[in-house]
């Protein structure tokens, strides 16, 4: 079902003047959208005030010009995602005629702190915290006891919202979990000066506190669409932040975290939804996304616009993308996701990611909606997690989960039986870069396994090259716009 979000393309406009910085990127701006004296108030007597705000938030997600920039790689979480596929390898760029994403996929853009594919991660999940801070203060600031459950959701949601920016931002501008390096500046209030890079120990600890007080806040709350953050969401995310520590405390917490949300009920995307296109929220195995209208205003600066051939793109007019073709090798032959990429045109996912219409260069004004998680992945991380714990019975009972859905022969995948020890793990983490391709989540598995990866050889750029996750190309630099503002930081 589709839902008219006219509204908050209209509250993004007002949001995103009040938030737009310019150069700086904690700059102070106007506040007449909500009056941070009253709002709290204001919100409890008119709950529509404070979902306007969380919706401007949630927009910003999708809209292009959120990193600051006019570049048609700039459109927020899913432009993101991309860039971290190309990082992971298992994206491949084997057409380059329009060079969008020619120097980052050449891993020079990520070295070099002047190149604005720095700035524009950068300055949205700054955005989003920024946003969110001014949310949790106009309820009351960090530590409020919400007064009515509707102040208590939008109060979770928030928390939720500026943690999942503080955990893109740890992926993106650190190699790895290491307690006691500065990472990152933290901001939990929209008042708060300049701040120096916080321990990484720190902003993993801030995000924990948010995203446990989001799960509690949210408890009870229905949300209209699969947009807004619930309590499922929250917990997904905790997992994610438990998973990147890697001590075997955190393992256990991020696979009780999944194991939460799978019990929630949301089923694996069957067979024929797995090779269905990927583009309808309504999909019952998707957790979070956005339900994309016309209204939204996207067209070729989007996620559809890069990478599906069915959309007016640059996947059809020549920046071509398909899944790296050592990953497709292991691939088994009657495995459903094999289908998801087109042999015969460069192994682009015409088979995965598509507009229902299927006309090549087709749709010019996107509808298509966009996915940020979907229960398959706690599926996998409960398994990795488990696994890595030497819980390898229940590692495999969720690995046969998913690929019971993946094959129709249980043949085809009787061998998980006969795993253990580093193969089960290794296993576990082969299915997460096939299963999840072209979602963004590669990269988060490199990172926190520590994995060294081997390209193919459909690469334009640095094929049959193995690169390390700690490969200083595969981080971002902090951007020369922070560091010129921000007297703590040194280039």
């Amino acid at each position: 079902m589709k839902f008219n979000l006219l509204k908050k393309v209209l509250t993004l406009a007002v949001f995103t003047t009040l938030f737009s910085c310019g150069d700086e990127f904690l700059d102070k701006s106007p506040t007449a959208f909500i009056n941070l004296n009253d709002a709290g108030e204001s919100g409890a007597l008119n709950p529509e005030i404070l979902d306007a705000t969380l919706n401007g938030i949630y927009s910003m997600m999708i809209n292009s010009g959120t990193g600051g920039t006019t570049s048609h790689e700039d459109f927020g979480q899913k432009g993101y995602d991309i860039f971290n596929d190309f990082l992971s390898g298992d994206m491949a760029l084997t057409q380059n005629n329009y060079n969008r994403y020619g120097d980052f996929v050449n891993l020079l853009a990520t070295v070099d702190y002047t190149d604005l594919d720095n700035y524009t991660p950068w300055r949205y999940y700054y955005r989003v915290i920024r946003s969110s801070n001014l949310v949790i203060k106009s309820l009351g600031g960090n530590d409020v006891v919400p007064a009515t459950d509707g102040v208590g959701y939008s109060l979770g949601q928030a928390k939720a919202l500026r943690a999942y920016a503080y955990f893109y931002l740890t992926q993106m501008y650190a190699a790895s979990y290491d307690a006691t390096a500065t990472v990152l500046p933290i901001y939990t209030d929209s008042d708060d000066p300049v701040q120096a890079q916080a321990t990484m120990q720190e902003v993993y600890d801030l995000m924990i506190d948010d995203l446990s007080s989001a799960i509690t806040l949210l408890n009870g709350f229905t949300r209209t669409n699969k947009t807004n953050i619930n309590a499922d969401v929250a917990k997904g995310l905790l997992a994610y932040v438990y998973a990147a520590k890697g001590d075997s405390a955190s393992n256990l917490l991020a696979k009780g975290l999944a194991e939460q949300v799978i019990a929630s009920g949301y089923p694996l995307m069957t067979s024929s939804e797995a090779v269905g296109g990927f583009n309808n929220v309504a999909t019952p195995g998707w957790i979070w996304g956005f339900d994309i209208t016309l209204a939204n205003g996207l067209d070729l600066i989007s996620w559809w616009g890069q990478m599906d051939v069915f959309t007016y793109s640059y996947q059809w007019a020549g920046d071509k993308k398909g899944i790296d073709d050592a990953l497709y090798a292991q691939i088994k032959t009657n495995d459903i996701r094999k289908s998801q990429f087109d042999v015969a045109n460069g192994l682009q996912p015409r088979g995965k990611f598509y507009n229902a219409a299927r006309v090549i260069g087709g749709q010019r004004n996107i509808e298509d909606d966009y996915i940020y998680m979907r229960v398959a992945e706690m599926y996998l991380l409960s398994a990795e997690m488990s696994a890595k714990e030497g819980l390898d019975a229940d590692a495999k009972t969720r690995l046969t989960d998913l690929l019971s859905k993946r094959f129709t022969d249980a043949a085809d995948y009787a061998y998980v039986s006969g795993l253990a020890g580093n193969g089960l793990i290794k296993e576990v983490l082969l299915q997460t870069r096939i299963e999840l391709w072209g979602e963004g989540k590669s990269y988060l598995s490199m990172k926190r396994n520590k994995s060294t990866i081997t390209r193919g050889s459909n690469h334009v750029f640095h094929a049959g090259e193995s690169i390390p996750y700690s490969d200083e190309r595969l981080t971002f630099e902090i951007p020369r716009a922070e560091v010129q503002n921000n007297p703590f930081i040194s280039n």
